[in-house]
């Protein structure tokens, strides 16, 4: 089942939700029609276990650049960098499963709008985590508050995901990052 979902992942993720067939998803699957439901219930049901494994992905990553044992400043930075590869070039261009299920069935589906917003507060709250202990560190500049800036900050990578379609030069996105990054620095 994990690798049905993982490949129905890359067909949603380049196709979008409702631009995939169920011919699309058969083929991507090796899964008969028969299958597929037995599996899953529905398009919508894989779409979701979809997703749901896109924002694990995301969040296990997101743990990893941000660990409680690591700097809190030198995770901040690889997160950004993670996002900055992640919208540059190819990558880039592919842009991000969760913006574009966001952009095509936000306020239309209450599934989609619950996940996307638990990963967005996720987001922001692992963001706040670590803005709190790089200004327990001393590390923050002065006025600049955790909660906020991890607002800043989530508004700021899934920007980068979107312009990220458009082919910005990585030096620029990484200089864009960082200058955003040192307004926090004390």
């Amino acid at each position: 089942m994990d690798i049905a979902v993982e490949r129905a992942m890359a067909v949603f993720w380049s196709r979008g939700y409702h631009a995939t067939a169920l011919p699309d998803l058969l083929h991507a699957t090796k899964l008969s029609r028969g299958s597929l439901y037995a599996a899953f219930g529905d398009k919508h049901a894989l779409f979701l276990l979809a997703l749901d494994r896109y924002i694990a992905d995301a969040l296990a990553r997101m743990d990893s650049e941000l660990a409680a044992g690591r700097e809190p400043v030198d995770g901040l930075r690889a997160y950004l960098a993670g996002y900055v590869d992640r919208t540059s070039g190819a990558r880039g261009r592919r842009g991000c499963l969760l913006v574009a299920t966001a952009m095509e069935l936000a306020g239309r589906d209450a599934e989609v709008d619950r996940r996307v917003g638990h990963f967005f507060r996720a987001m922001e709250s692992r963001l706040a985590d670590t803005l709190s202990r790089a200004k327990a560190a001393g590390r923050l500049a002065a006025g600049v508050e955790p909660a906020s800036a991890a607002r800043i900050l989530v508004c700021f990578v899934e920007g980068l995901r979107v312009t990220g379609k458009t082919g910005p030069s990585r030096l620029a996105s990484q200089a864009t990052a960082d200058a955003l990054l040192d307004r926090f620095l004390g």
